[in-house]
């Protein structure tokens, strides 16, 4: 930054690369920008290096507007993230939070392969997803080349009610 220090003003393009430079450093210390949400909260800085006038005001607030930086919720500028990322984060969230979607952790999990035709898997999963017997009996199923993986916290329940229905495990 000392290279900035001997011009009057420093240029629009400075001020950006300055004002990256702080919010890099933010997000890096903090997880995210608490400080700032408009052009003024970075003229103590600027200030700081440049003598206080109108004019390095007002290129500050070009940099600024010229970044076009997305603000989170709290009205704080996100250096790490795109507009077009801060919708689609939106977008996800509001999904999210409408279908009650929750993460699970497979590790827990066991899996068990059913090998079928093909033919018959769209159908065979779509009963399984249906089907009372099973409801309790598997955490997901997952379509495959040549068959159904399912994953189970139940394994040896499971592979017990699959040969009730005369499936045999290989």
């Amino acid at each position: 930054m000392s290279q900035y220090k001997f011009k009057k003003n420093p240029s629009r393009e400075a001020c950006e690369s300055i004002i990256r430079r702080i919010l890099t450093a933010e997000f890096g210390e903090r997880g995210k920008n608490k400080h700032f949400r408009q052009a003024a909260d970075f003229m103590p800085y600027f200030e700081s290096l440049y003598p206080a006038s109108d004019s390095l005001t007002k290129q500050v607030q070009r940099a600024v507007k010229t970044l076009n930086l997305p603000k989170d919720e709290d009205g704080y500028f996100i250096i790490n993230k795109s507009p077009l990322q801060v919708k689609q984060d939106q977008e996800l969230k509001r999904i999210f939070q409408m279908s009650d979607a929750a993460s699970f952790d497979l590790s827990d999990c066991e899996t068990v392969f059913l090998k079928i035709q093909s033919s018959y898997k769209d159908y065979l999963i779509n009963l399984i997803a249906e089907s009372e017997t099973f409801q309790e009996m598997y955490v997901t199923m997952l379509q495959t080349h040549n068959g159904i993986l399912l994953y189970t916290q139940d394994k040896i329940g499971l592979l017990n009610l699959l040969n009730q229905f005369t499936i045999i495990k290989e």
